[in-house]
């Protein structure tokens, strides 16, 4: 009987742990150029929200298996990639258009990363910016929510039962946004035009208000940054999801 050879399991392992880091790669890679299109579709830089690393990595399954349509969309995407592969290398086995001082396996291995990466990239740019799109109008899966702040600590709103106009506060950056939202703080009726949030990091909650449904393809919401403070304000949630708390004091 033949024994196994002792490189044999380690071997394997070495493989195994190989593969497991490519996957771990091309997930995070996936993960970043998904929140970099949804966010950029908001006109904020994925870098500046210090999102954790563990997140990039959980994305690529909403693109690749958020639905039956990106199930059957991401079989579809895979078998194209292999089949372009195939075509690419027999091209390069029959005629190498660059002489190069490389062996074929490494020139095989660079052109499958390679369309593998461009793959990825443009699949999951094209899921982000059509889940920003719809997210950015009455379709959205982000909570609808309600600011509810002591007087005068908001630059933007007004009271229940007011027209009145915030004043008294400062402002940098473009006039002609902060006076486009001025008037506008509550919803429209019929829930037309909401108020959302966005995301919620390092005590800052970005919002902003949908946009209409016969919008521009090339609008994009203005969104609102509230700094959470100490003062018992609430940000609520409204509709299935649960109170989102702003910030309590502990009391």
């Amino acid at each position: 009987m033949s024994e196994t050879s002792p490189q044999t399991q380690p071997n394997i392992l070495g493989k195994f742990a190989s593969i497991v880091t490519l996957l771990g790669a091309a997930l995070y890679f996936t993960g970043w150029i998904y929140r970099w299109a949804y966010f950029s579709f908001f006109q904020l830089e994925v870098t500046t929200l210090d999102l954790p690393f563990e997140s990039f990595l959980m994305v690529p399954l909403q693109v690749f298996l958020g639905d039956p349509f990106r199930c059957l969309l991401t079989v579809l995407t895979w078998t194209f990639t292999a089949i372009l592969i195939q075509i690419i290398l027999r091209l390069l086995k029959r005629q190498r258009l660059i002489k190069v001082n490389l062996n074929d396996s490494f020139i095989d291995e660079l052109v499958i990363v390679s369309v593998i990466l461009i793959i990825l990239f443009w699949l999951a740019r094209f899921q982000g910016t059509a889940d920003a799109r719809r997210d950015a109008g009455l379709q959205s899966t982000l909570p609808a929510v309600t600011v509810v702040t002591p007087e005068k600590h908001l630059g933007l709103g007004r009271k229940l039962g007011s027209t009145d106009n915030p004043s008294g506060f400062r402002i940098i950056g473009d006039a002609k946004r902060y006076n486009q939202l001025i008037g506008r703080e509550l919803n429209e009726q019929n829930d037309k035009r909401v108020w959302r949030l966005l995301i919620d990091r390092n005590g800052f909650f970005y919002l902003f208000r949908s946009l209409p449904p016969n919008a521009d393809s090339k609008e994009r919401p203005t969104i609102v940054v509230i700094q959470g403070s100490a003062n018992g304000d609430q940000l609520e949630s409204i509709g299935a999801l649960p109170l989102l708390p702003l910030l309590q004091n502990g009391t």
